[in-house]
């Protein structure tokens, strides 16, 4: 594996690892602050910790926008990709439990490709990619084994989470398309405060007030987690990654977070793993191994970048693109 597959794996970990704690972290914080003003809080701290972040490991020179394509991934990002993403999975999740807001969430790896297909020229999925899709959403519907009846009730819920999971991939995709000069860590730093601002106008036009929130140390804690780590440091390595392997491969990362989120519950909270969760685990796997190599379709690079004699290609694709998160 080369050098930059590595670090796309760890990366794809990390996001994977720290997203799979938004899901508890999100439910414990819902009990002490209203929906919306929660993730325009976890924005404030994951903005003020990611520029703080970018501005001291950054020349100037490439810490500030500087053309059209610069703003518009600045915006795909913080209106978008982390915005009405977060403000939607926030808010779903009030009317309906955590695992049929995972199931629902899951289908941005699914949502992505549509899009990729309509707004990219170099990213398209295969009828081998497809099967690895379903077959990591299977995987995903086996791991949080959701009572039928959760899945048929919290209509208007649900509703809330496909909107978030289009945002998602969308935004993922024009991210793509947007390009610029900038790094994933200085686009997600600037992107943040306007992710922070889409929430707070949501949350007052909705008639949220921070009197109403409970400030105990768990209502801190919570906070704390999904703005330091599920936000600033996840965001770094999701980004990352969707620089280096498209918005595609990227946004597998979602179907891993129910496993993690499985295997936390099972390490910390000593929650019981079933079979079928276990069934659930190696079908996601099977899925990811289906995806490998050959199953994104990347034309327009292979013309552009010749494949080198023993290596595949996307880690030609991925040597030529490099990885922006550092």
């Amino acid at each position: 594996m080369t050098a930059v597959g590595r670090r796309s794996l760890a990366a794809f970990a990390a996001a994977s690892i720290l997203f799979g704690g938004t899901f508890v972290a999100a439910k414990a914080g819902l009990n002490y602050f209203p929906p919306l003003l929660f993730v325009a809080f976890r924005f404030d701290v994951a903005a003020v910790a990611l520029l703080g972040y970018a501005a001291v490991t950054t020349p100037r020179a490439d810490f500030l926008p500087r053309t059209r394509r610069d703003a518009a991934g600045i915006l795909a990002t913080g209106v978008l990709a982390i915005g009405l993403t977060n403000a939607m999975l926030f808010v779903g999740q009030e009317y309906t439990t955590s695992a049929a807001a995972a199931i629902v969430f899951s289908l941005n790896p699914i949502l992505t490709p549509v899009f990729a297909a309509l707004l990219l020229a170099d990213e398209r999925l295969s009828t081998r990619g497809v099967l690895g899709m379903a077959l990591g959403f299977v995987g995903v519907a086996l791991v949080v084994n959701p009572d039928p009846s959760t899945l048929l009730d919290g209509g208007v819920g649900k509703l809330v989470l496909f909107g978030g999971a289009v945002s998602g991939a969308l935004g993922s995709v024009l991210i793509r398309r947007a390009g610029g000069g900038l790094s994933s860590t200085v686009r997600t730093a600037w992107g943040l405060p306007f992710a922070a601002l889409c929430c707070h106008l949501l949350s007052l036009a909705v008639g949220e007030s921070p009197a109403a929130v409970e400030w105990t140390p768990t209502a801190v804690l919570a906070l704390a987690y999904v703005g330091l780590l599920a936000g600033a440091v996840a965001y770094i390595a999701y980004f990352g990654l969707l620089d280096a392997a498209g918005a595609i491969r990227a946004n597998l990362v979602f179907y891993a977070v129910p496993v993690v989120a499985a295997v936390g519950g099972w390490v910390i909270l000593g929650e019981t793993i079933s079979a079928l969760a276990v069934t659930g685990f190696v079908t996601i796997f099977t899925g990811f191994a289906v995806l490998g190599s050959g199953s994104v379709d990347l034309p327009a690079l292979r013309g552009r970048f010749p494949r080198p004699r023993g290596t595949d290609s996307t880690d030609a694709v991925d040597e030529t693109r490099g990885f922006e998160a550092d």
